[in-house]
């Protein structure tokens, strides 16, 4: 069995904290004195030079608060409401706790389509890229106000999943009420031995989660398993450590019981795979011989560098991009859909506000969004 790695290994980092860890359901209150114990351990990581986000649940439980509603299951509308009252007041809560720290937090709201839908995607990857770039921390949720059973993740863990893959993140940690997977439920049976690493997700391990039809696994230890399988396809290695320790981040880099679920891939390499094999191309880009050395070099593509545009794409779509004998230099996914990309051609970045008449993005396709054909 391999060696489970440090947290130290890791350069980018996504923390899933769950409700009951954030709020105390039976007092209706933020536990504030774990919160602040947190986000020292996120300032600590952050002081290394770490990106770090943060996916937390807790809108409609704060909303409950505040509002004083009663106890009990609540209606489709009623949890909407109360997530909008609650927002704010976790947008606060995290602001205020990460402040203390000198750090910067930027609420992200999102749905199953910024992940799923490419457009949507690339905005949602792009306004956290630029939050980490500024050394802030994202702090997103989903968007419960105006989410529905539909559309609806369901539970954070599967969200955290889709964040960490969407922003490239080689380590996720689910904070929870358990301290990692056991080969059978550890309230059921005194012989349940902790399994500290976990290399491959096979039938065996999901066994050991429960059957994905009982209600009791809801947000339970199976939906981690089906984070495990989405963190781990996208290149991200994942962690289900408890949450309970006042400092839990601290307690996992110390070497407090946890399971590490490993990938073999990384999420660059994840992503490219993606792009360049998964994605239907819906246009053609053609450049010149500059642009070819450039990309080669690492550099993302500028309008400057493209001689020609042709087909019917949207921004975020999947385009081949060819140098100037026709080859196809590789694949890319598109910050412009094609009419504005054939306007912009041939121009430099400086121009694109003069031409479309908004400010765009300065490259064309950025060097994250594109493989090239020897990658």
């Amino acid at each position: 069995m391999l060696k489970p790695p440090a947290l130290a290994d890791f350069r980018r980092i996504v923390v899933k904290v769950g409700s009951s860890l954030l709020v105390d359901a039976a007092a209706g209150q933020l536990r504030a004195a774990w919160l602040n114990a947190l986000a020292e351990d996120l300032a600590a990581l952050h002081a290394g030079g770490r990106d770090l986000l943060v996916v937390s649940s807790g809108a409609i439980a704060l909303g409950r608060s505040v509002l004083k509603l009663p106890t009990g299951p609540l209606k489709l509308e009623d949890s909407q409401a109360a997530a909008a009252v609650g927002q704010i007041a976790l947008a606060r809560t995290w602001s205020e706790a990460l402040g203390t720290f000198g750090i910067a937090a930027g609420q992200v709201l999102v749905t199953l389509q910024d992940t799923e839908e490419r457009r949507r995607y690339l905005n949602a990857r792009n306004t956290v890229a630029k939050l980490l770039e500024w050394r802030a921390i994202p702090v997103i949720n989903e968007n419960d106000t105006v989410a529905t059973t539909e559309i609806r993740y369901g539970d954070n863990d599967r969200l955290a999943a889709r964040v960490a893959t969407m922003a490239s993140a080689d380590l996720l940690i689910l904070l929870s009420d358990v301290d990692g997977l056991y080969d059978a439920p550890p309230a059921e049976s005194r012989n349940a031995k902790l399994i500290a690493c976990v290399e491959r997700i096979t039938p065996e391990i999901e066994a050991m989660a429960g059957a994905s039809a009982s209600e009791l696994a809801r947000g339970g230890m199976q939906t981690k398993i089906e984070a495990g399988k989405i963190a781990t396809t996208g290149g991200t290695h994942m962690v289900i450590a408890s949450g309970a320790l006042e400092h839990p981040l601290r307690a996992i880099a110390e070497g407090a019981r946890c399971t590490w679920f490993l990938t073999p891939q990384n999420p660059v390499t994840s992503r490219k795979r993606w792009i360049a094999g998964s994605l239907e191309p819906r246009g053609t880009i053609t450049i010149d011989a500059g642009a070819v050395a450039a990309l080669r070099t690492g550099k993302s593509l500028l309008p400057a560098g493209v001689k020609r545009v042709e087909g019917a794409f949207e921004r975020g779509d999947a385009v081949i991009v060819r140098g100037p004998d026709g080859a196809e230099i590789g694949r890319g996914l598109i910050a412009y859909d094609a009419a504005d990309a054939d306007k912009i051609k041939g121009r430099s970045s400086p121009d694109i506000a003069l031409i479309l008449g908004f400010g765009g993005r300065a490259e064309m396709i950025h060097r994250d969004d594109l493989v090239l054909g020897r990658e």
